[in-house]
């Protein structure tokens, strides 16, 4: 096709209040369950995430997603007018009417952008930006606002331990642009899969059509997540090695070809378990999880978003993105900036 897509900017945000594990095992502690700071660490390697304040209307999902798209706008000195398309990856949306999308829209200002919401939860990003690569492509779109952005706190199961301790909030976002089919600096190759024979690794009962909120149903957390921690290590660290081999052989590449990987930050321990799997050196592999938890679809882009902003990632690498969620849901990305 005539054309190619290349992400031209990043931003990334987070509510103010910081979660310790110190504050998690207080938590725990009130509903007597017993936990401590050093068995937080050992199996996820997250330190603290950040929590939203949900009665502040400057943390909710959209106004987090806000800040992020502008940071995006301005590294990549564009204007909210210049927006065609806004893609929003969310599975905490702030309202299911309207879409998230169309809040963002709403408060950018950017009239003429159509907006939508994708859910595939953790790989949400992935997805946005590989749907976002379509629509340039195809000469549809010529510049895209792709938003990965989690409000996941108040779908928190505070008897769960083996959930609780993972989740924060978040927002992160690029500017996709259309660009030549031979500019060198563009999204090579995106690639996805969905399995839903595993829809019951992670998962909220209640609260869609199927099973009404209910005073009952409140009260047995049916609201909440629902997580099989174990089975999802095993199938994130097959899925994450596969995708990101997938993508390089799909471009003739090798691991040896990448400069940068940049995981779905899922848990420390699943990323190292990946990076040893391929063989990836620990120097090579973008982390934030221990200070920002699993953000779910923002991880990938707040990520990415640091490693630019830092300078570790420079002009001419070769990036990886490679994702897994809820769905269960895969995804990779092989771009070179």
């Amino acid at each position: 096709m005539p054309f190619a897509a290349r992400i031209t900017g990043t931003g990334s945000a987070f509510p103010r209040k910081r979660v310790t594990n110190a504050d998690i095992c207080k938590r725990l502690q009130a509903i007597g369950i017993d936990t401590s700071e050093q068995w937080i660490w050992d199996r996820t390697g997250i330190r603290e995430r950040r929590h939203s304040d949900t009665d502040n209307p400057d943390e909710h999902n959209s106004s987090l997603g806000m800040a992020a798209a502008a940071a995006a706008l301005e590294a990549a000195g564009k204007k909210p007018g210049d927006i065609d398309q806004i893609i929003y990856a969310t599975c905490s949306p702030d309202t299911l009417l309207p879409s998230t999308a169309c809040w963002l829209q709403h408060k950018l200002e950017a009239p003429q952008a159509w907006a939508m919401d994708i859910n595939a939860a953790c790989s949400g990003f992935v997805y946005g930006l590989s749907t976002a690569e379509q629509f340039i492509r195809t000469g549809h779109t010529r510049t895209a606002l792709v938003v990965g952005a989690e409000v996941l706190n108040p779908f928190i199961n505070w008897r769960d331990r083996a959930s609780c301790i993972l989740f924060g909030d978040g927002a992160g976002a690029a500017v996709v642009e259309r660009v030549s089919d031979d500019n060198p600096h563009r999204i090579f190759s995106t690639h996805l899969l969905s399995d839903g024979n595993l829809w019951e690794l992670l998962y909220i009962p209640a609260g869609g059509s199927s099973m009404e909120v209910t005073p009952g149903r409140f009260s047995e957390n049916l609201h909440k997540m629902r997580m099989y921690g174990k089975e999802i290590f095993k199938v994130a660290v097959r899925t994450l090695s596969d995708f990101a081999v997938k993508a390089l052989e799909s471009n003739g590449m090798t691991l040896d070809d990448m400069d940068w990987f940049v995981p779905h930050q899922a848990n420390l321990r699943i990323i190292e378990a990946v990076a040893k799997r391929l063989g990836i050196p620990e120097e090579k592999v973008v982390v934030n999880v221990d200070r920002y938890g699993n953000t779910s679809a923002a991880t990938i882009p707040t990520a990415l978003d640091e490693a630019v902003r830092d300078g570790r990632i420079q002009e001419g690498q070769i990036v990886m993105l490679d994702c897994f969620g809820a769905g269960l849901t895969y995804g990779s990305v092989l771009l070179r900036w």
